[in-house]
């Protein structure tokens, strides 16, 4: 920067700001700013042309006045005049007041520009650093139309100097914030990449910050920049703090750099090149291992920097999951900082192990923690750091710690803070009711949530378990008794009386054969609560009394005087009113034949996404598009999250009884007109034969499709928009897949329609249920309307009728209610914008590969050593092997190839083959007709970094396409 000459020191703006400063009241402050207005618009105004100096000194003047909080409106054209000047802190003055002052639709924005193009064009390093702040701080749409087509020419000049290609990346990276539609994309792209390899290192980090941004919406046009950041970046976690001393911030290396060029990484999947790869995860071992050494420093900003690094590692580890070793290691490391004095340490350690948790491979290791997690839970004293710990409790849960974890999140219920209550109420429903393998105990856990926390437990809740009781005939007894004994108590929740009426009115009749819970008894327990109870919960008891008349006819004198009784014939609640006189008029007129039709039993629920899942989707917000532990490894083959699916009678389709309706429970808009069955009889086929304007595959497909094929858990596409997460077990020839739809925007999704498209040959041997929100095997579509930071779920359940080879595509149609977003170019086909517009926003079309492939229908086989060699002898016919030789793309692990044979779906049989380092494997792949037996071989050569993958079956398609998907994986 040229230096400040002595006259520049402005002294009359010293001498006024001042003045100022020593004014003893408002009044008198008011009173020397407009004595200076007047003083600065006379010299203006007067006949004598101003030099740039007092130029400068009024306007800077004008613009501590400004600052003060009063408005000017003059003294603009002076400030840009003074852009036209040669004089470096007269230009600087300038461009400080049009950044603060001029608004993008002032008249002077042609003239401003105008000096700016001239400040580009010049070459001097000094105004063009002026000229491209200024373009940055106003980074208005004028500004973006003007510049957004010079300043990448100026970034990827070879003559420009280092300060400015600085300077220039974050103006580009302003404007493409504000305007990305004017930001055009072309050759300066790939130039602009090859930046990171700048010697500079304060240029690499600003085209770091550009490409990142720049990478999440065009992922194709940059992905040659995740080579160049390994590399970068291994250059810097294995230099020593002296090699980039002046970018080593107390003791550690560049470490903002680092941080943005592993944040650069987490825009793509691992990388494809073995080479790179390899060299990625040395880099994130260095980091693990850095994170092990004794600190070089006592002071915070050591630690501070070294943790934002680490964390910052730990995270491109999680977005991979694709190492065991390296997320394991991140979860010890976590692990370590649970119990650090560091408040903000353990609450990011809490907040990282929940996204573990979601991985199959670190699942394991996160539970490890439970106890210190549970710990954390009852002594910490920070209100969000013991919330992250419910979370994280919520997302480690499995069958074998769910009543642990329930038990321990009720017992901290108790004593919670009230902001976090309904949530905790909401997350130990959902437990409850997914790893519930004896129902009794989740009625246990439903009845003592609705103790401890009764004002915080929804409606959603207490439908939920009645729904669970009704559809389950093996705890209806169970769940009467226990209710019973719960209303004894003096003091009942509400909402406990509410599950009471509804489940006593139900199958009270299952108790009644004890004389301590007698019909009466039972009537005289639930009355004895009535006149304490809001008006909904009252009405419910009318309904359960009118159900009592039906099932005990000795109490029904007792319960027409209740009903006939003034308090409920003249009740001043229109409600209660009705049903009084309509329940007494029904008892009265009605045969004993046609009361036990109207008040039959209630049918069993169709089975449905659980709305308490729901309402914690949308209780999250925004920030939990993809709920994380939804799509987590399930370590049982069963799923437990709701009934098992009951066939619906004539009479709950046509005629439900009145306590239903009276509920609400059951009450869903009527299913359309389910389509003529398939040729598979037992399921509707969900796969169209044609779809109109499909788009092409999105970029990254094929990777992730690769990545499900040994695992049913993940992310299988996400954008700027939209992420799609799938969960899915198999059995035999049967599998459901549950996908997640997560709206990643603030807006509305409208017209949402996903489609399932398979080729022929594919459609005649798979089968599904129709697309449905709920897992109701009936023709219900999804709910086109997905609203802003919303999740919404549509489950798929699969035969296998025969062996197959394409898997199908999942096509998403949608468009944006409001405003106008960027759309991503048609040629990188990751999303296709046409022209047309729908329901006020653009029309969005993605298409993915469904991992639906044949090795999901693997059932594993154990076989001993002589029984494996006699089936491989019987498989000796040419036709039923097939070979493969090919060159390892990934590090040659044995762990990680044995967690990928499983991941398969074979039998790993330990100690079956000769060579000790070889692998085999065996299982049966089911179709609807037939088993095809499968034993597989795998020798790896560690020397030459080479596979030898052996197949044989007893159908030659079937060795084919399991070789094909197998060698995929290493």
């Amino acid at each position: 920067m040229p230096a400040v000459s002595k006259g520049d020191g402005m002294r009359g703006l010293a001498v006024f700001i001042s003045d100022i400063r020593n004014c003893k009241s408002k009044e008198a402050e008011i009173k020397r700013i407009n004595k200076e207005l007047a003083n600065i618009r006379s010299k203006f105004k007067g006949d004598k042309a101003l030099d740039g100096y007092s130029k400068k000194k009024y306007v800077c003047k004008l613009l501590f006045i400004f600052l003060l909080g009063h408005d000017i409106d003059f003294g603009h054209m002076e400030a840009v005049n003074l852009l036209s000047s040669n004089r470096y802190t007269e230009k600087q003055i300038g461009y400080l007041f049009i950044s603060v002052l001029v608004n993008s639709n002032s008249e002077l924005i042609r003239l401003i520009n105008n000096a700016i193009k001239n400040d580009l064009a010049s070459r001097n390093p000094t105004f063009m650093g002026l000229a491209l702040h200024c373009i940055a701080n106003v980074g208005s749409r004028e500004m973006a139309e003007a510049f957004a087509g010079e300043i990448p020419k100026i970034l990827v000049a070879g003559d420009t100097m280092d300060s400015v290609k600085q300077s220039a990346a974050l103006c580009l990276l302003r404007l493409y914030r504000t305007s990305p539609d004017l930001v055009p994309m072309g050759d300066w792209t790939s130039r602009v990449v090859h930046l990171l390899n700048d010697q500079h290192l304060g240029v690499v980090t600003a085209a770091t910050s550009l490409i990142s941004t720049l990478a999440q919406k065009n992922p194709e046009e940059f992905k040659t920049s995740v080579s160049l950041a390994v590399s970068r970046l291994s250059r810097i976690v294995t230099s020593a703090s002296t090699d980039l001393q002046d970018y080593t911030y107390y003791f550690v290396p560049a470490p903002w750099l680092s941080v943005k060029l592993l944040r650069l990484l987490q825009c793509y999947p691992p990388p494809e090149d073995p080479a790179v790869r390899g060299r990625l995860t040395e880099c994130l071992e260095t980091i693990l291992n850095k994170a092990q050494e004794p600190p070089k420093s006592k002071k915070v900003q050591h630690s501070n920097a070294k943790n934002a690094v680490l964390f910052e590692a730990i995270s491109l580890i999680i977005h991979h999951d694709s190492e065991p070793n390296l997320l394991v290691r991140a979860c010890n490391q976590l692990g370590q900082f649970l119990q650090h004095r560091e408040t903000n340490l353990r609450y990011l350690a809490l907040e990282s192990m929940c996204t573990l948790a979601s991985s199959e491979f670190s699942h394991e290791a996160v539970k490890t923690h439970i106890e210190t997690v549970i710990n954390a839970l009852k002594t910490e004293r920070d209100v969000s750091v013991r919330q992250r710990a419910v979370d994280l409790l919520y997302a480690m849960c499995d069958r074998s710690n769910a009543q642990q974890i329930v038990a321990e999140m009720l017992s901290y219920l108790e004593t919670a803070d009230y902001s976090i209550r309904e949530e905790i109420v909401l997350k130990v429903a959902i437990l409850a009711e997914k790893y519930a393998v004896d129902y009794t105990w989740y009625v246990d856990t439903i009845l003592n949530l609705i103790r401890i926390a009764g004002d915080y437990v929804s409606e959603e809740v207490w439908y939920r378990v009645i729904q669970i009781v009704i559809n389950r005939d093996d705890v209806q007894g169970y769940a009467a008794k226990t209710v019973f004994e719960a209303l004894q108590a003096p003091a009942c929740h509400e909402n406990l009386v509410k599950v009471g009426g509804y489940i006593l009115g139900e199958f009270g009749n299952l108790i009644a054969g004890d004389p301590r819970s007698s019909p009466l008894i039972q009537f005289d327990l639930l009355h004895s609560k009535f006149h304490l109870c809001s008006v909904p919960t009252r009405a419910l008891l009318l309904s359960t009394y009118i159900k009592f008349v039906n099932l005990f006819p000795e109490v029904k004198t007792t319960i027409q005087d209740v009903l006939r009784s003034d308090s409920q014939l003249k009740n001043a609640d229109v409600e209660l009113q009705q049903r009084a006189v309509e329940y007494l008029r029904l008892s009265t007129v009605a045969s004993t034949d046609i009361l036990a039709t109207v008040l039959e039993e209630m049918p069993p629920f169709p089975e449905r996404e659980s709305s308490i899942l729901a309402k914690l989707k949308k209780k999250k917000g925004p920030s939990t598009v993809t709920d994380l532990e939804e799509t987590k490894r399930e370590r049982s083959a069963d799923v437990n999250g709701g009934p098992e699916p009951a066939p619906a009678s004539t009479s709950a389709a046509s005629t439900p009884s009145p306590s239903a309706d009276l509920l609400g429970l059951g009450a869903t808009p009527p299913a359309p007109a389910a389509p003529p069955p398939s040729s598979g009889g037992l399921l509707v086929d969900v796969f169209s034969d044609s779809a109109s304007s499909v788009a092409p595959l999105a970029p990254g497909s094929e990777d992730n499709f690769a990545r499900f094929v040994c695992k049913n858990n993940g992310v299988l596409f996400e954008n700027q928009l939209l992420q799609i997460g799938l969960k899915s077990e198999f059995r035999q020839n049967l599998g459901r897949m549950f996908i997640f739809y997560g709206n990643k925007t603030s807006t509305q999704f409208l017209n949402f329609t996903p489609t399932l498209i398979c080729a022929d040959d594919l459609q005649s041997n798979i089968l599904g249920t129709t697309w449905a929100s709920d897992t109701d095997i009936q023709t219900k579509p999804v709910d086109p309307t997905v609203d802003g930071g919303a999740q919404v779920q549509q489950v798929v359940n699969i035969e296998c009728v025969s062996d197959f080879t394409e898997a199908p595509v999942l096509n998403i149609q949608f468009s944006l209610s409001v405003g106008r977003y960027p759309t991503l170019t048609t040629d990188t086909g990751a999303l296709e914008a046409d022209e047309r517009q729908g329901y006020g926003g653009t029309f969005q079309n993605v298409s993915v590969k469904l991992p639906i492939t044949l090795n999901k229908f693997f059932q594993p086989t154990e076989m001993a050593s002589q029984d494996f060699f006699q089936r491989w002898k019987q498989l000796s016919n040419p036709q039923q092997e097939v070979q493969n030789i090919f060159k390892a793309k990934h590090p040659m692990d044995t762990e990680i190839t044995k967690a990928k044979i499983i991941g398969f779906g074979s039998a790993l049989l330990e100690e079956v083959d000769p060579n000790p380092a070889n692998f085999v494997g065996a299982g049966i792949i089911h179709t609807r007709t037939t088993q095809i037996g499968c034993l597989l071989r795998l020798e790896p050569n560690l020397q030459a970094q080479m596979y030898r993958l052996t197949l044989r079956t007893s159908k030659d398609t079937v060795s084919q396409r399991l070789c094909e998907l197998l060698s995929e994986q290493f």
